[in-house]
């Protein structure tokens, strides 16, 4: 059986991983009751799957993709996981002003992956 592209399995990582960090960092906004000691305890114990993901993904991905392509394609999928999470989770709505922010990074996204 041969082994997956490493592009498929580095970007699966990082959206595996970014759901996790989405959730350590902003799951707890919900729970406005929780105390912060106990959201931070469970945010960091969410975090530790976060990096049990994103650590090999790097290391897969280094050498194929270069640091700044790698860092990139983490912040491109942040806020598209981010995107969904404050629509689905918190019940937030992204209006056209977001829409255009994040546009302009997918943007700056083509300027580090497009060969001159």
């Amino acid at each position: 059986m041969p082994a997956l592209p490493v592009p498929l399995v580095t970007i699966g990582l990082l959206v595996a991983s970014n759901v996790f960090m989405t959730f350590a960092w902003y799951g707890h906004l919900k729970f406005k009751e929780a105390a912060i000691p106990i959201v931070i305890l469970t945010s960091w114990g969410i975090a530790l799957f976060e990096y049990m993901l994103m650590v090999p993904a790097n290391r897969i991905g280094y050498g194929y993709f270069s640091a700044a392509e790698l860092k990139t394609i983490q912040e491109v999928i942040t806020l598209v996981i981010f995107g969904i999470f404050s629509t689905l989770f918190l019940k937030e709505p992204l209006s056209w002003n977001h829409f255009v922010g994040f546009s302009l990074i997918a943007g700056g996204a083509f300027f580090i992956f497009h060969r001159w």
